[in-house]
């Protein structure tokens, strides 16, 4: 289970929102599946249909997280269009190992959909979310 306090939930959902029609992407980070930190990131592919985040910002996020004692919990990412569950190339490419991935659909734009995956290999696995 991966745990979200309610101002970073509302967080990525903005962000979501604010990037529409494009997809948008994004880290969290926590402890021991508690997030307590949101970074937004740029998604260099401008694309409604995939995302690539900037190196140097993750570089910059994997540092900001080491000197507060903090792990990437979560990769995260919009799907403007479709449901909120991983494509083949989300699967594909869901190469960081022991952390969550939560997609977030804006196919109905007022009722925004978030779901987390544990994601390896091929293996998908559904997991629960608890906003605080």
């Amino acid at each position: 289970m991966i745990k979200i306090p309610q101002n970073i939930y509302d967080d990525i959902i903005a962000h979501a929102k604010k990037g529409f029609p494009l997809e948008v992407c994004g880290i969290l980070g926590g402890l021991d599946g508690v997030v307590s930190e949101i970074y937004p990131m740029t998604n260099t592919d401008a694309s409604n249909e995939h995302f690539m985040m900037d190196p140097r910002e993750q570089f910059t996020v994997v540092k900001d997280l080491r000197a507060k004692g903090l792990e990437m919990s979560v990769i995260y990412h919009s799907h403007p269009e479709t449901p909120a569950r991983p494509s083949e190339e989300d699967i594909r490419l869901a190469l960081t190992p022991n952390v969550s991935y939560i997609i977030v659909s804006l196919a109905e734009p007022n009722n925004p959909v978030l779901r987390s995956f544990k994601i390896s290999g091929n293996q998908v696995e559904p997991e629960a979310v608890e906003i605080l």
